[in-house]
């Protein structure tokens, strides 16, 4: 079994799409309309939105390889590319996903463990992030992980209003 993380660059941006939108349809199909998901799915996962994020140098997206699959991947945004204004101080952790059939077996602590490293990188003194407060699994993850509750606010499923919890850890 090998594990190993690799940087996205634009030429990856297909494979990041399809891993993209099967990773959040596993994650919330179950719990959100079909509309929802799919307007959801439409922007944020559109080829072009996609190459966008690729080439913002304040964002920046791994894949994480299981036996030399795709399994998941990681995003994380520094400065004006973090979705809420939290400082030059802070790294947001906007995406963490891993396809179902390669969960538990560690991927996403690699994934979380690569956001530090890159915060670090940058000396920044703080990693946060957005979890769905109905997302029970992820929550207990980040709390074991020492990220605490610090705030929350809107993500729109769609047009549907829904509350993220904000996640923070401070680094030492």
């Amino acid at each position: 079994m090998t594990m190993n993380i690799k940087k996205c660059t634009l030429e990856d941006s297909r494979e990041l799409q399809q891993i993209s939108v099967e990773t959040f349809n596993e994650t919330f199909k179950e719990q959100n309309s079909p509309e929802q998901i799919n307007a959801y799915l439409e922007r944020a996962f559109d080829l072009k939105q996609l190459e966008k994020e690729l080439a913002n140098c304040s964002s920046q997206f791994f894949f994480a390889y299981f036996n030399h699959e795709v399994a998941g991947y990681l995003k994380v945004n520094t400065d004006n590319a973090q979705s809420e204004a939290m400082g030059d101080e802070s790294l947001e952790v906007e995406r963490i996903y891993v396809k179902k059939k390669f969960q538990k077996h560690g991927l996403g602590n690699h994934l979380l463990n690569k956001a530090m490293e890159v915060a670090m990188e940058y000396k920044k003194k703080k990693i946060w992030l957005g979890v769905w407060e109905e997302n029970e699994n992820a929550i207990a993850f980040y709390q074991k992980k020492g990220f605490a509750q610090t705030g929350a606010h809107s993500f729109y499923m769609g047009d549907e209003e829904q509350v993220d919890l904000i996640m923070t850890k401070t680094l030492i």
